[in-house]
């Protein structure tokens, strides 16, 4: 039983940690004006989140919003 437990705690928090992972945000370099995507906020003065800060919840809604962003259009 107290194995059973112990396993079931490590599985919860292996699913909680990967259900963390649910945010993503187009960034625009300040100096390069390349626009990228990353999985944590910024948090340099060299890269700005573009896109009125639009949050997305997965990599593949990052790459349509950033086409849609005109800083990034290029």
């Amino acid at each position: 039983m107290r194995t059973f437990l112990i396993s079931a705690a490590a599985a919860a928090i292996m699913t909680g940690a990967a259900y963390a992972q649910t945010e993503f945000y187009v960034v625009q370099d300040t100096s390069t004006k390349k626009c990228t995507i990353v999985d944590k906020k910024p948090t340099t003065t060299t890269s700005v989140v573009v896109g009125d800060g639009k949050v997305f919840k997965t990599r593949a809604e990052a790459e349509t919003g950033m086409k849609t962003i005109k800083v990034c259009a290029h």
